[in-house]
């Protein structure tokens, strides 16, 4: 099993989807921990970063007032339909996530699908295929 990576502060940013400052204030006010890697340079800890992603992550409040067994609900805005007279293809920004579902044009017109609408992406998926990149050190 490969150690836990260190990322330098541009790369913690990216992750993170935030300027360099922002994290470098972060590490600065306590929120974030890091430490030097052995040339000196500014590092968070992958397990650290990774904790701290998942704090910050704030949830859109899901609208529908439905219990459901899916862990995972996108809010978001559709952001565009194609649709023919048979099937759709409905797309959604949820925070920094686009989701692309296909569905019949019935199921699109029953719930008013259109640019604009607040919906609610629920994914319940058996298969989710995991990678990780080439040259990680």
């Amino acid at each position: 099993m490969p150690s836990v990576t260190d990322f330098r502060i541009g790369q913690a940013a990216a992750l993170l989807g935030v300027s360099d400052d922002t994290v470098r204030r972060w590490v600065d006010g306590g929120a974030l921990a890091a430490g030097r890697d052995g040339a000196g340079r500014l590092v968070v800890d992958g397990a650290e970063l990774a904790g701290f992603a998942r704090r910050q992550a704030l949830a859109v409040a899901d609208p529908s007032g439905v219990d459901r067994s899916a862990r995972n609900r996108f809010v978001g805005l559709v952001t565009a339909v194609t649709a023919d007279r048979v099937m759709a293809q409905v797309e959604m920004q949820c925070g920094p996530h686009r989701v692309v579902s296909l569905m019949s044009a019935e199921a699109v017109a029953e719930l008013g699908l259109e640019v604009g609408s607040l919906a609610v992406a629920v994914v319940k998926a058996t298969t989710v295929i995991v990678e990780t990149p080439r040259n990680q050190p």
